[in-house]
């Protein structure tokens, strides 16, 4: 229960933090928050993050861990590509069936073995990587930007996770698969263009 709570005060005060800049986004400090604010107020990375954090909880230990590590360090090397200006086709197209097959992977309580989870995740993690990378150019601190979506992608698997636990009991287990039906739904919307 510790770590809710913990992670609970982490994420509000990272909030209230964010509210509480008073200056423009522009520095380092406009960097970081439009880097943080950039997963979060995309519903179609939100939802596909958090995804990764339920379908780790689902699939139990090591997955738990890592599947939201190799999200983030995958979802860099996707971002440098589109810093450097790799054009990858369909990244929007990439992003909404990311969140429709790792919502399929939780509400079918899919449990491959964990290289297959893996490269599911890590093939994902680029499409939503490469379109932070196509951004951060115009950042005005990359560094302070990227540490911003990185943590903020932390934060939503962490979310994900946190939730996930509910696994823990039979009632658990439908409430997140329902959600993982929801994941996908929301997928088909932001591919549909209805989201």
């Amino acid at each position: 229960m510790k770590f809710f709570q913990k992670t609970a005060v982490l994420l509000l005060s990272l909030t209230l933090a964010a509210l509480a800049n008073a200056h423009g986004e522009s520095g380092v400090a406009g960097g970081f928050i439009l880097g943080f604010k950039h997963p979060i107020v995309g519903w179609d990375h939100v939802v596909a993050m958090v995804a990764v954090g339920l379908w780790g909880a689902f699939l139990g230990k090591p997955a738990i861990w890592i599947l939201p590590v190799i999200f983030p360090v995958v979802m860099a090397f996707g971002g440098a590509m589109g810093i450097i200006g790799i054009p990858i086709p369909a990244i929007e197209t990439g992003i909404a069936v990311s969140a429709i097959v790792l919502g399929c992977m939780v509400a079918i309580a899919a449990r491959p073995p964990i290289w297959i989870a893996g490269i599911i995740v890590g093939v994902f993690a680029i499409f939503h990587g490469h379109a932070h990378g196509t951004e951060l150019p115009t950042a005005s601190s990359p560094l302070a930007y990227s540490i911003g979506f990185v943590l903020a992608t932390g934060l939503l698997h962490l979310g994900g996770i946190a939730f996930g636990y509910l696994t823990r009991w039979p009632a658990g287990k439908i409430i997140i698969r329902t959600g993982g039906g929801a994941i996908a739904l929301s997928g088909i919307g932001f591919l549909t263009g209805m989201l």
